[in-house]
């Protein structure tokens, strides 16, 4: 398994999708495509809007078995880094 963070404790993105204005349900589709053609161990941060996509998408992907390692309040938007 690849590993996460860098030496400061800070998550290291393998990959990164911009879903902002996206709605729910095609935030999580596509999250979950972008997250199948990344290796095993690879962690990809998502950009997500409050609210619906928030709420729902990081409880989607956990049920679909991938680890959600970290949320990120970033005041506008939220920064979701997710291991496949």
């Amino acid at each position: 398994m690849a590993d996460v963070t860098q030496f400061d404790g800070t998550l290291v993105a393998d990959n990164h999708l911009d879903l902002r204005g996206t709605p729910c349900p095609i935030n999580f589709v596509r999250t979950k495509l972008c997250l199948e053609k990344m290796a095993v161990g690879q962690v990809l941060e998502v950009w997500l809007d409050p609210g619906e996509p928030i709420e729902q998408v990081p409880d989607s992907l956990t049920m679909e078995g991938y680890q959600v390692k970290l949320l990120d309040d970033r005041t506008e938007f939220f920064a979701l880094y997710v291991q496949r």
